[in-house]
């Protein structure tokens, strides 16, 4: 019968992690180029009381038994890399990427961060940087009295001056073979781990790399009605799971009270 107390605790456990995550992707329903979380759950071990295939005698074998499991836990969060949804901005420092990749960000210490997130600013030395200051990497500086710029679907840049058209660097793109093996470093930002692979380094529209949109921004692939539907279903599993609990502890008081 306890069994039944610590299997519960367990699947309570797990949504309440569930509703946290769920939480997490409404919060950024708004955040530029956030992708979406989901939980994935594996059911725990479970006790053989009358294994399957045993001797039953007779030269009989039992076709089933009898297996209790021990609950249930949350095994990954794992990213969703759908497309998020590109929103006109007429901004032209705004960049979206429309398919596969990821933009590539340099760290004060020279590490490279990578990001879905292509809202450039132009910081006072004219390097173009994302909204917390890190350098878009291989963009350089932007040259002085630009009074426009212009992004190519395949990556080149050019800049408009009054002097006329003055060419600028390629945005390069990068993918990984497992993106959901990049960790989340929070502000739109993903590091490179063992789990996502070494990044492959391209051009836009090439060798499968998605191709760039300029005054458009991708948003966040959350779907609101879609999250509160999960909500909904996790918090009736986490109510059940508590009823389970409450069940058992009844069952335990009417054993208590037997010799009364």
């Amino acid at each position: 019968m306890n069994l039944s107390l610590y299997a519960s605790a367990t699947g309570m456990e797990a949504q309440q992690l569930n509703l946290n995550n769920i939480a997490n992707n409404i919060a950024n329903v708004n955040s530029t180029g956030y992708k979406r979380s989901k939980v994935e759950f594996q059911d725990l071990l479970y006790q053989s009381q009358a294994p399957k295939g045993g001797d039953v005698g007779g030269g009989g074998t039992a076709p089933t038994g009898i297996e209790v499991g021990n609950g249930s836990r949350a095994v990954s969060t794992t990213k969703v890399f759908s497309q998020g949804q590109l929103t006109q901005t007429d901004n032209q420092w705004d960049v979206a990427i429309d398919g596969e990749g990821f933009f590539q960000l340099t760290r004060a210490d020279g590490s490279t961060v990578y990001t879905r997130d292509g809202s450039l600013k132009v910081d006072p030395t004219g390097q173009i940087v994302n909204n917390n200051g890190l350098v878009y990497t291989g963009l350089g500086a932007v040259p002085a009295n630009v009074t426009g710029v212009f992004v190519a679907p395949t990556g080149e840049v050019s800049f408009e001056t009054p002097n006329g058209i003055v060419p600028g660097p390629v945005i390069q793109m990068t993918r990984f073979s497992n993106p959901n093996g990049l960790k989340s470093l929070g502000g739109n930002l993903y590091e490179e781990t063992q789990g996502s692979g070494a990044p492959v380094v391209g051009n836009a529209g090439t060798d499968g790399f998605g191709v760039l949109r300029q005054n458009y921004l991708e948003m966040s692939n959350v779907n609101v009605v879609e999250e509160m539907v999960n909500m909904i279903v996790a918090q009736r599993a986490y109510e059940i799971n508590s009823k389970a609990i409450q069940t058992s502890d009844e069952m335990m008081a009417t054993v208590n009270q037997l010799k009364r």
